[in-house]
């Protein structure tokens, strides 16, 4: 049997030893890649959440401003700012993106070269594996039964010492290798997954935007389309109300030419917050100055009262009939006059159960709710009228709701 030569068990450590110096390196730059990616990441996706909790707030407030008399520029500088945040949003969900594709041509390009790894070791480990099966489990006896002095003794032994560290240095490392392809392929799938959902939420946010710019664009469109049609109908109420102030005039001069007009327990200003309401129902829009949603500005002399059609309208006080009358954009008016310069309106009416010169009480019913056709849907405008049929806010004048 020859003898086994020291140099060769020396070159075959020190090759082990690199190899392992090598992958220790290979490792090390790679932990330091990857938590430089994923803090990268990390702090997108905290961005991320900032600019999503900045864009709820700003849908938050849109439905507050829809829910409100509109300002249209409001509401447009709204979706605007909305735009801008989803657009926030899919930069860094393409950060995002960038940043899980770095992390899987990484992973990808470690596991390809773990695999390599491991099917070198692999074959080196099967060869050893045959060359120990065909010596037998005796041979560590026999090579050292076979030394010819005590310096050849101690070197077979170091050289099979040497040869069974490697062994088990081998063997280590087919295991480590193992577990490393096993994790890394795990790695693999999730940052795919990551990835695919990733994606998937892009194509949420690029949806999100989209309706968004179209949202914007039909408002334009439609505030292009109304604006023609708002100056119309300003005019035509103002016209109505030019009408509406000269027949109240007129009724009033013929109230003062007429003793036989008095109205006995009339209106007073006593009767302030005392007044029964004409009808139940929501209050839609109020006295005074208001923006309609096409976004003209107008001014209410009353206030608007919800209700189904048909449901019976009340006079608020004892009374006399002195006009009913279609007025334009009012309607179907009936105007009852209580005396001391006195008169309450009600309008929008879909019929009037009353005539001219009829004398009304308290609680009595003078018509039936339309208004189906208007803006607001069904409902009652009411105003109440004073001397020189100054225009007085209806509110004042109702009992306060519990």
């Amino acid at each position: 049997m020859c003898r086994p030569a020291g140099g060769e068990a020396g070159t075959r450590g020190r090759s082990a030893w690199l190899l392992l110096a090598l992958l220790s390196l290979l490792a090390a730059g790679s932990l330091h890649a990857q938590d430089k990616t994923a803090d990268q990441i990390e702090q997108s996706r905290r961005r991320l959440d900032s600019i999503r909790v900045e864009r709820e707030q700003l849908q938050a407030q849109q439905q507050r401003l829809e829910g409100q008399v509109k300002d249209v520029n409001a509401e447009l500088r709204n979706i605007e700012r909305q735009r801008e945040t989803t657009n926030r949003i899919v930069n860094e969900i393409e950060s995002q993106i960038a940043g899980l594709n770095t992390e899987l041509g990484r992973v990808s390009a470690e596991l390809a070269l773990a695999e390599d790894n491991l099917e070198e070791k692999r074959a080196v480990l099967e060869r050893r594996l045959v060359e120990i099966y065909k010596r037998g489990t005796m041979y560590p006896y026999q090579a050292l039964l076979a030394a010819e002095s005590f310096g050849d003794l101690l070197a077979r032994y170091k050289y099979l010492f040497l040869t069974s560290q490697q062994d088990r240095a081998l063997v280590h490392d087919v295991e480590a290798l193992r577990a490393r392809v096993e994790r890394q392929r795990n790695d693999l799938l999730g940052i795919r997954t990551s990835l695919g959902s990733t994606r998937a939420e892009r194509e949420v946010e690029l949806r999100r935007y989209n309706d968004l710019a179209e949202a914007r664009a039909r408002r334009l469109a439609q505030l292009q389309r109304s604006g023609q049609t708002t100056g119309e109908r300003l005019s035509a109420l103002e016209r109505d109300e030019a009408r509406l102030n000269e027949l109240l005039a007129a009724l009033e001069r013929a109230r003062r030419a007429s003793a036989t007009a008095a109205v006995p327990n009339g209106l007073t200003t006593e009767d302030i917050g005392k007044l029964d309401w004409p009808v139940d129902g929501r209050v839609v829009y109020n006295f005074g100055r208001t923006t309609l949603p096409s976004g003209g500005v107008v001014r209410w002399n009353g206030i608007g009262i919800a209700a189904p059609e048909g449901t019976p309208v009340k006079a608020v006080e004892n009374g006399r009939v002195e006009l009913v009358q279609r007025l334009g954009t009012y309607g179907l008016t009936v105007v009852v006059q209580h005396g001391n310069g006195y008169r309450s309106l009600y309008m929008q009416l879909d019929s009037a159960t009353v005539t001219v010169g009829q004398a009304v009480t308290r609680g009595q019913v003078i018509g039936t709710v339309g208004g189906a056709n208007s803006d607001q849907g069904p409902h009652l405008h009411f105003e109440i009228r004073g001397d020189n049929s100054i225009a007085l806010d209806p509110s004042d004048w109702l009992r306060r709701r519990r």
